[in-house]
């Protein structure tokens, strides 16, 4: 006896459609029947109808139609890319920026940093510039029976003023005395008198100081033999 065709399997869809049909025909019997129930009865069993079918369709449709019923993909997340810096005043404008800084390795304790190393004295160290050798001119101004007054212009060509100075003046013979100094302080070695600068002695650049004493004692033959200012010789002394 050959076997009976399988029969088609009955979908969710068509099991419901199924019960709505015979729910709605065992609702028309209902309503034809006029004898069973109030009229009031028959109005609640058509609403109570209507609402079953109106419920139905969508139900069969999204039943018939599961791909609907499909989650919805999700984009996928954006790769992370630089932080955008917040404008000025909007909350987090104080938030660190995406990117970090290496820390600046700390030096050890006790080491100078180049930049700041204090140079040795003897590399800012300058030396002050010399004044200029200084010039002396020899002169006899007054003559008198036993003495005479002479005059020595001690001149500084240089703009560095000369604050100390050595005149020496030698005589001809140690019976001649030098009295009346003025502009120097003396000190005498025999026949040699010595003369340096006093409290006012500075010679300023460009400028001069005079330096005037007397010579006692016989004047025949009186006149300074030598005369130099820091070894340098005097000029006007007599022939």
């Amino acid at each position: 006896m050959p076997a009976s065709p399988p029969q088609p399997r009955r979908t969710v869809a068509i099991i419901v459609l199924d019960r709505i049909v015979a729910l709605a025909a065992s609702a028309r019997r209902t309503v034809i029947d006029r004898s069973t129930g109030s009229r009031a009865a028959r109005i609640a069993v058509l609403a109570s109808l209507t609402v079953l079918v109106a419920t139905a369709i969508p139900v069969v449709l999204v039943l018939r139609t599961p791909e609907r019923l499909a989650p919805v993909a999700l984009d996928p997340p954006a790769a992370p890319g630089p932080a955008a810096a917040p404008e000025p005043g909007t909350p987090g404008a104080e938030a660190r920026p995406a990117t970090s800084v290496a820390p600046t390795p700390s030096r050890p304790a006790g080491t100078a940093s180049p930049s700041t190393a204090t140079p040795s004295s003897a590399a800012v160290t300058t030396s002050a510039p010399a004044p200029a050798p200084l010039r002396a001119e020899f002169a006899i101004d007054e003559s008198a029976l036993l003495s005479y007054r002479a005059t020595i212009d001690i001149s500084n060509p240089g703009t560095v003023p000369a604050p100390d100075w050595t005149l020496v003046v030698t005589l001809p013979r140690e019976s001649l005395k030098v009295t009346a100094v003025t502009g120097a302080r003396v000190t005498h070695d025999g026949a040699t008198w010595t003369f340096a600068p006093d409290g006012g002695g500075q010679v300023p650049g460009r400028g001069s100081v005079q330096v005037t004493f007397r010579v006692a004692g016989a004047l025949v033959s009186a006149a300074p033999t030598a005369c130099t200012i820091d070894d340098t010789a005097c000029t006007g002394l007599p022939g």
